[in-house]
């Protein structure tokens, strides 16, 4: 087990013990407001912060000296955070005493109301040194809860106050009671914040609280032994899921592998309802789910744990031999799920719309991408954003013939590939739907452009694997009868090139799939009208730097 450095045991010690003090004292005067109190808590502000200061520097001496293991990085870490959360609560109590003193009408104040709320504050710092010294869930959970006691405090001196405002005069202390009111309830974030830092070194990864509830009811169901626990971060998404591996024994001593994955409870069931939808269309292919919890807004998963690589690794650390088998792998699989999952009702894929409702977060990271009309000599050149709108007018005239169920979000990374059976798995499904297939296709192909590989051999198999997936494809498409499939996908290629780039910082890469995607627009619209089924796309020159 990683020990904390003498020098950050001590001065932790220390801190915990002067700002448990000067909660005595906050708490005192609100017992009985008095400005001597008061100064015996001002005249210390300078002591919790020296010694903050000292545990953050022994942290960056510790980190920087050699090179620690996760666990003892993860201690370090997490005390220099639980110590900086300590000096924001000793100037929260300070800046609350100093609106408290302006209350000049005292009963304004309702001071018999604090003493409870910040002895509840006191007690938690009293035990925040031995909850991290022995790695203790349970105490950092109490910590944590003290945020909600002071919350409910803060509620209801916030409808007293504003309601004496209404019928008082006296609206300066009044609104610095509110103030004091306020600097209370914010201690109770910065208890959670110790607490999530507590939590975090004794799980072994960093942890939100409500994340640490998820995954004790997802545990409950499961019958996992906790010492046998370990828990390692796979990975963050963009909208917020964590998403970490689980491995341990149950309480019969059974090996358990699996995923943890939680975040906002309309993502997680939708990715819950998504990994049903395709057992039941095409079992075997997403992973299974153990177990589901919700707890307020947030929400968990326990999903089984799939071997393999996912298609990203493959394609740029493995053999040629090995990404030769992923790629058949690949294009069988989504043969045999649209073929399986085709409905005859009609798909509007509305890349466009997509498109549209996307730019703006596009030109917050590119801003010079936003450009109106512009004319060289005689010849005008429309604004991206004209070139959208009129591409969506053609697009809605143009709906798939037909329905197959997709992925919905298939980029490289969503998709695994297990040599050992020698096929693929689908992951990360809350997208998953009936759809015009050339929604995952563009998504897929374009995921790979958007790599910031720079070596040739490289960006060839990227390409490569690009034009795989296109080939198999426009074969489906020729099959079934599907006309307008290039043309749909000029305008769903369109679409991905542009949205991706605002998950490019690399300006000259992003520049380079933002000037795709208009070619491809004019591509589109230069096309004549009831001709669509005529447009080929020059794939090896779009994938190709």
């Amino acid at each position: 087990m990683a020990r904390l450095p003498h020098a950050m045991d001590e001065n932790l010690h220390f801190l915990c013990a002067e700002v448990e003090g000067q909660l005595t004292s906050l708490q005192e005067y609100f017992a009985r407001p008095d400005t001597a109190t008061a100064r015996k808590v001002l005249l210390r502000a300078g002591y919790s912060h020296n010694l903050q200061t000292r545990i953050q520097r022994a942290s960056q001496q510790a980190l920087s000296r050699s090179k620690p293991g996760a666990a003892r990085q993860l201690v370090l870490r997490n005390t220099a955070l639980v110590a900086r959360n300590l000096d924001l609560i000793s100037r929260m109590a300070r800046r609350s005493l100093l609106h408290a003193e302006e209350v000049r009408h005292t009963p304004l104040l309702r001071p018999e109301a604090y003493p409870k709320p910040i002895k509840r504050v006191r007690q938690a710092v009293t035990g925040i040194h031995a909850a991290i010294d022995a790695r203790d869930s349970g105490g950092a959970v109490k910590i944590g809860q003290v945020k909600g006691d002071l919350d409910a405090l803060y509620k209801h001196l916030f409808a007293t106050y504003t309601q004496d405002m209404r019928k008082s005069k006296h609206t300066e202390d009044l609104s610095n009671a509110l103030l004091a009111a306020n600097e209370i309830r914010r201690m109770g974030d910065a208890l959670q914040g110790i607490s999530e830092a507590l939590l975090s070194v004794s799980i072994g990864q960093p942890v939100q609280f409500e994340r640490y509830f998820a995954l004790k009811g997802i545990l409950s169901d499961q019958t996992v032994d906790e010492a046998d626990l370990t828990l390692k971060p796979l990975a963050e998404t963009r909208s917020g899921s964590g998403i970490s591996g689980l491995h341990g024994k149950t309480a019969a001593g059974d090996e358990i592998n699996a995923v943890f994955k939680d975040g906002e409870i309309a993502k997680v069931k939708e990715e819950r309802q998504g990994a049903k939808k395709w057992d039941s269309v095409y079992p075997g292919l997403a992973p299974k789910i153990l177990s589901y919890e919700k707890r307020g807004q947030s929400a968990a998963l326990l999903i089984e744990y799939l071997p393999g690589h996912t298609f990203q690794h493959v394609l740029l650390n493995e053999s040629d031999a090995l990404l030769a088998e992923a790629r058949t792998a690949l294009t069988r699989t989504l043969r045999d799920v649209w073929r399986r999952t085709r409905t005859e009702e009609p798909a509007d894929m509305a890349s466009m719309r997509q498109l549209a409702q996307r730019m703006p977060d596009v030109y917050r990271v590119h801003p010079e991408f936003r450009r109106g009309e512009t004319r060289l000599g005689k010849l005008s050149l429309p604004a991206f954003d004209t070139l959208v709108e009129l591409a969506g007018g053609r697009e809605t005239a143009l709906p798939a013939p037909f329905s197959v169920h997709i992925h919905g979000d298939f980029n490289l990374d969503n998709v695994i590939y297990d040599p050992a059976d020698r096929k693929i798995h689908f992951i990360d499904l809350h997208r998953s739907r009936f759809m015009d297939y050339v929604q995952d296709v563009s998504v897929f192909m374009v995921s790979n452009y958007r790599l910031q590989i720079q070596d040739a051999q490289l960006r060839n198999r990227v390409a490569d694997v690009a034009g795989d997936v296109h080939a198999m494809a426009t074969k489906f498409a020729r099959a079934q009868g599907d006309k307008t499939f290039e043309y749909r996908l000029a305008l769903g290629l369109a679409r991905s090139f542009a949205t991706s780039t605002r998950f490019v910082f690399d300006k000259a890469h992003a520049r380079r799939m933002f000037l795709r995607a208009r070619y491809l627009l004019e591509l589109a619209l230069a096309c004549p009208d009831g001709k669509e089924a005529r447009l080929r796309l020059p794939i090896k020159d779009l994938f190709c730097d």
